[in-house]
């Protein structure tokens, strides 16, 4: 049994289930335990493997798009580059690369970085060889127009899970079944925040709501509408939330999200819908599939060009490298893009207006 376990079950003994979303928030977050908090979950070693660990050229194409809307602005000077949960900092690293040849673009950027794990900060900062200020929330990021990348950062968040029963729903939450976690739902009740999903669900139907995206988005939005700049949101999942997608990770293999509390990573799949609804007043673009984007953005073109130099088991992984980044079977599909702009301002490379 791991020690958040244990935590957990003295608080639901005490206090009742919880909803799935303070389960969320515990095990990836909670100071002592949390899965984020205490290890650097990434790579082979670790529980999964983002774009960024996978080839370089995520990164630089990530730069590149972000410095042209830079360019298509005006060049604003100076202005903010922000990533949310960064990782090991390999994303970030990449862009700077990619991006140092564009004229002033270094020069007016000041770089922030929000995360909240210890062990990840530490190594962000002997990853990216840049002055950079560390925050806990997006809220802390200083005034000016911003240009944020946001990777496989918002599936990570805390969701509620509601089962559909009539015109009402029931809540899943965590409590006890003897020693052992286990789900269990509420008794139906009306939900005014998921009154339109009447019209597009059935009875026994699962909606995922995550309150904290919506949160982060609304701030986003409101802070590029008012401010200018561009937000890229790279994540798996659809436009609209159907079906129960929460599951953990734990070398890389699903495995059950209720066995080892704080010892596997928990993630849902991302209601962009929601993000573009909660981002008003700013514009989203459409949402568009990672394949697609990272071909709009000449993914291949910098495939052949970086195989050159390449040779024998070092060229098989790169080839795997892109295909794994862009083939519907694989990443391609699964993950999605989409931006967040200032109304009136050019829709960002990749993808298109809505």
């Amino acid at each position: 049994m791991t020690a958040l376990k244990d935590k957990l079950r003295r608080q639901i003994t005490s206090t009742g289930p919880i909803s799935l979303a303070a389960y969320m928030n515990l095990c990836l977050t909670d100071p002592e335990h949390g899965y984020y908090t205490t290890r650097d979950p990434l790579g082979q070693d670790g529980d999964f493997t983002t774009a960024p660990e996978i080839s370089q050229m995520f990164g630089e194409l990530i730069g590149l798009c972000l410095a042209q809307t830079w360019i298509d602005r005006g060049a604003p000077t100076p202005f903010v580059l922000a990533e949310l949960g960064p990782g090991r900092g390999t994303l970030m690293g990449d862009l700077l690369r990619a991006t140092q040849n564009i004229p002033g673009f270094h020069d007016a950027m000041t770089l922030h970085l929000v995360d909240t794990s210890p062990a990840l900060r530490a190594i962000q900062k002997n990853t990216i060889p840049k002055a950079l200020q560390h925050h806990s929330s997006i809220t802390e990021l200083p005034d000016g127009p911003l240009f944020l990348v946001a990777n496989e950062f918002f599936d990570s968040l805390p969701i509620r899970q509601f089962q559909r029963v009539e015109d009402r729903w029931r809540e899943r939450v965590v409590g006890l079944k003897g020693d052992a976690l286990a789900l269990g739902l509420t008794d139906p009740m009306s939900q005014e925040h998921l009154a339109h999903r009447l019209l597009d669900t059935r009875d026994g139907d699962i909606v995922e709501v995550s309150a904290s995206g919506q949160n982060i988005a609304k701030t986003l939005g409101a802070r590029i509408a008012s401010q200018g700049g561009v937000a890229l949101i790279v994540d798996y999942g659809g436009w609209r939330s159907l079906g129960d997608t929460f599951q953990a990770v734990r070398g890389h293999e699903v495995t059950d999200p209720l066995d080892a509390p704080g010892a596997a990573d928990l993630t849902a799949h991302v209601d962009f819908e929601a993000l573009a609804e909660a981002a008003k007043p700013a514009a989203a673009s459409q949402m568009v599939t990672q394949g697609v984007f990272l071909e709009r953005l000449g993914i291949t073109a910098r495939a052949e060009l970086l195989a050159k130099g390449l040779r024998d088991d070092a060229l098989r992984s790169h080839i795997a490298a892109h295909r794994r980044l862009t083939h519907p079977e694989e990443m391609g599909t699964l993950f999605k893009v989409m931006a967040l702009y200032e109304p009136g301002t050019p829709c960002p490379p990749g993808v298109e207006p809505a």
